[in-house]
């Protein structure tokens, strides 16, 4: 007899209460569920269930067999369902929420090649900078660059990021590099601020993580106003290997400090759950890993 039948009959047996309503669902005779649990006991030499004519009851080893199978059961039925899904198409309406920087420069780039392979997906690109409420707000998959590490979100890294301090050669070459995260203090650093509080720029030393605050004589709330001012020799910036990876790479600006760099600030597509998901979210995540993780891709596609 088929092990697997015995299996799901077991479960359907204990789940329902007894024989005959198991019968009933599947539309046969209450001995053939009999024969099925008989052979599954006797394959396995124990007591699953103590039967009478009107009620069951699991024994100890039944108890503990029956959340076995019913794990190995919905495992097995979300592995049919994502291969089923994977041969068919991506259909249906999709709401993206990505940081406006990141999402103008890695985000929406990508979003016409994606459409042009999955031609049933309808896509809306949220951008903003603040922390969307997914649930609340319909999102589908919010893109994040974030430390997840201790974090309840459920996501899937898209790519590695790290952070760190650059300037022109001009400045440089003016002003001198910083040797060390405290000779910031003697430099112009170009700031970012949020609701008139400028955050502290993050370093390690000694094996540990501080925040250092930094001073400049100009501030603004927009990363990529930050990135040009950099470029023009204006100060010191501490920003993302995303946006500035390709000018690093073309000379048109010097990293700095990186012996004390922070650890990573990883980029991740997050979703309200990770089971089920639906065949457009699982191909647009896989669509952007695929990208990110191609050679080069952060040194040519960075402003």
């Amino acid at each position: 007899m088929d092990h697997f039948k015995q299996i799901s009959t077991f479960v359907d047996v204990a789940s329902r209460g007894s024989l005959s309503a198991a019968a009933r669902a599947e539309g046969v005779a209450p001995a053939m569920i009999g024969r099925r649990l008989d052979a599954l006991e006797e394959r396995l030499d124990v007591k699953l269930l103590q039967r009478t004519t009107r009620k069951i009851a699991l024994t100890s080893e039944g108890v503990s067999f029956l959340e076995d199978c019913q794990r190995i059961l919905a495992e097995l039925e979300e592995a049919e369902t994502a291969v089923s899904e994977r041969s068919a198409k991506a259909s249906g309406q999709l709401i993206i929420s990505a940081p406006a920087g990141f999402g103008r420069q890695h985000v929406a780039p990508l979003i016409p090649s994606f459409l042009s392979e999955h031609r049933e997906v309808r896509l809306t690109l949220n951008l903003s900078d603040r922390v969307v409420d997914l649930i609340g707000e319909g999102i589908d998959v919010a893109v994040r660059i974030a430390n997840l590490n201790d974090s309840n979100l459920i996501g899937v890294k898209l790519a590695s990021n790290r952070r760190v301090v650059v300037a022109s050669p001009a400045y440089l070459k003016r002003y001198g590099a910083p040797s060390t995260p405290e000779d910031l203090l003697q430099h112009n650093c170009l700031t970012f601020s949020s609701d008139g509080s400028q955050r502290g720029w993050t370093f390690k030393q000694q094996g540990k993580i501080h925040a250092l605050k930094v001073d400049g004589n100009m501030v603004c709330n927009d990363g990529e106003v930050l990135h040009d001012w950099a470029l023009a020799g204006k100060g010191l910036a501490w920003r993302s290997m995303w946006e500035v990876g390709a000018e690093i790479e073309a000379g048109k600006l010097v990293p700095l400090l990186e012996e004390f760099s922070a650890p990573d600030n990883d980029i991740y597509a997050i979703f309200a759950q990770r089971r089920h998901l639906p065949l457009r979210i699982r191909a647009f995540v896989d669509f952007l890993r695929h990208a990110y993780s191609k050679p080069n891709y952060w040194r040519h596609n960075a402003n």
